[in-house]
């Protein structure tokens, strides 16, 4: 009986000393991703809350010859405000599907989201043209600082291949072909 209780009681022992799993990456990006959500809502909705990033946010820039590597966020609302004029934009990957991002160096979780999404970009009609739509497929992730604020973006999607479809460009003159007719 000394036995059973002795291993007992080494057995409790073992058990109360293991250190605690580190739940902090996890608990950060499940945190994040909520900030994520409402980012894409805001952009589906022309209407994003724009203290959701920090005040040293850098976006980078992936776009084929741009002239600078990165957009400071005053950059991005304009671009978006741009944006928002001249096309509607609808998510088809609703709700779209988080991943959480790794630590470049140490290759460990960190907080941060990367999501894969498919929009619906269209060309409203006007007075002498129909609507044109086309479809997006974007790689996005969000890294945040220590205050849940987004600190750096960056989105990977064939732009040029779209704005080819909606404004008719002829892709072997590198003109638009409407402009012609």
């Amino acid at each position: 009986m000394k036995q059973i209780i002795f291993i007992l009681f080494c057995a409790t022992i073992l058990i109360g000393c293991q250190q605690k799993p580190d739940n902090s990456a996890q608990e950060a990006f499940e945190k994040n991703s909520q900030t994520v959500l409402a980012n894409l809502e805001g952009w589906q909705n022309e209407n994003i809350d724009y203290s959701m990033y920090s005040k040293d946010f850098i976006m980078l820039e992936t776009g084929v010859g741009a002239e600078k590597d990165s957009l400071t966020l005053d950059e991005v609302i304009a671009n978006d405000k741009r944006m928002w004029e001249y096309y509607d934009f609808k998510l088809l990957t609703s709700p779209p599907v988080l991943l959480p991002g790794v630590n470049p160096d140490t290759k460990k979780p960190d907080g941060s989201v990367r999501h894969y999404s498919t929009w619906e970009i269209t060309l409203p009609a006007t007075d002498s043209t129909e609507a044109k739509s086309g479809q997006l497929k974007l790689y996005e992730s969000f890294d945040f600082d220590a205050d849940g604020k987004i600190l750096y973006q960056q989105v990977y999607g064939d732009f040029g291949g779209l704005m080819m479809k909606l404004h008719h460009i002829d892709e072997d003159k590198g003109d638009m072909a409407e402009m012609e007719e």
